[in-house]
């Protein structure tokens, strides 16, 4: 008789406090035959903490590709995997996409036993509308890279959640500031469900300032959530067209669409859009008409 494929188990745990590990969690971690984790000494922790003896795989960003095969095998022979993150919801910012892509090609059953996430435990108390958000992670670590994400992300209506490290939390609330606004709306959680839980509330500028004041500011897990941009007004074409022929005389592209976007309220994008159009540039080195000497 052929024996029935395993099942791969999606597991979220704890993102700080042990006490949130539910019960269901648990029993799964406990009854599979192995616990596939981003760091196998954190997980040990939390499982010797959970009273779990189950055996335990490294699966991380850096070795996903080698062991998914080993994994799928093994679920395939009739073994229940289990697959979890540090902390949290698996997969959001976290490895596991290919395992669990490559189970359901296979045809493996895959559940998820859900839980705690730091996206919706900071969307629950910062005070900003939820009623639609997006999450964008970590963003770039080099400073160009992150700002030129941030200016995509500008006229982003929705409530935007970022993960960042410590280190760069202060960085990352000056390009955010700088590229939507100084007054946009924030909130930095620190420390979610921790003993040195902090929620900082305010506009980008206050939160940069208490950042580069206060030394726990930049301590601990951070989630930086940011409230959407105004819907945007409707945008004359023809104006924003005018516009920018007439900068384009003077200016480069990119600073002549960001430039008009200020002044037209257009995105810069739809500016720029404009100045990189084909035909744009033998536009551009045509002379503007002389004017008529006054008699």
């Amino acid at each position: 008789m052929v024996k029935a494929p395993g099942r791969l188990l999606v597991v979220a745990t704890p993102i700080g406090n042990l006490g949130d590990l539910s019960p269901r969690a648990r029993e799964a971690l406990a009854t599979v035959a192995v616990v596939a984790a981003e760091d196998t000494r954190h997980t040990r922790t939390l499982l010797q903490a959970a009273g779990v003896a189950t055996p335990l795989v490294s699966l991380h960003t850096h070795n996903e590709s080698q062991r998914v095969p080993e994994l799928i095998a093994r679920l395939e022979q009739g073994e229940d995997v289990a697959l979890v993150s540090d902390a949290g919801t698996p997969l959001l910012s976290d490895p596991g996409y290919e395992l669990v892509r490559c189970a359901g090609q296979a045809g493996i059953a895959v559940h998820s036993i859900p839980g705690p996430s730091a996206i919706t435990a900071a969307l629950a108390v910062a005070g900003l509308p939820t009623q639609r958000f997006c999450f964008e992670g970590f963003l770039p670590a080099r400073a160009g890279e992150r700002r030129a994400a941030l200016a995509r992300l500008a006229h982003e209506t929705r409530t935007l959640v970022f993960f960042e490290a410590p280190h760069r939390i202060a960085a990352m609330l000056a390009d955010t500031a700088a590229e939507f606004g100084a007054g946009r709306q924030a909130v930095v959680a620190r420390e979610l469900t921790k003993t040195h839980e902090t929620l900082y509330r305010g506009t980008l500028a206050a939160l940069l300032a208490r950042a580069q004041a206060e030394e726990n500011f930049a301590r601990g897990e951070l989630t930086l959530v940011v409230q959407g941009a105004p819907p945007a007004a409707a945008v004359d074409a023809a104006q924003l067209r005018r516009t920018m022929d007439i900068l384009l005389r003077a200016l480069p592209p990119g600073r002549a669409a960001a430039i008009a976007a200020q002044l037209t309220g257009a995105a810069r994008a739809d500016a720029y859009a404009l100045a990189t159009r084909p035909g744009a540039a033998a536009e551009r080195r045509q002379p503007p008409p002389e004017e008529e000497e006054m008699p």
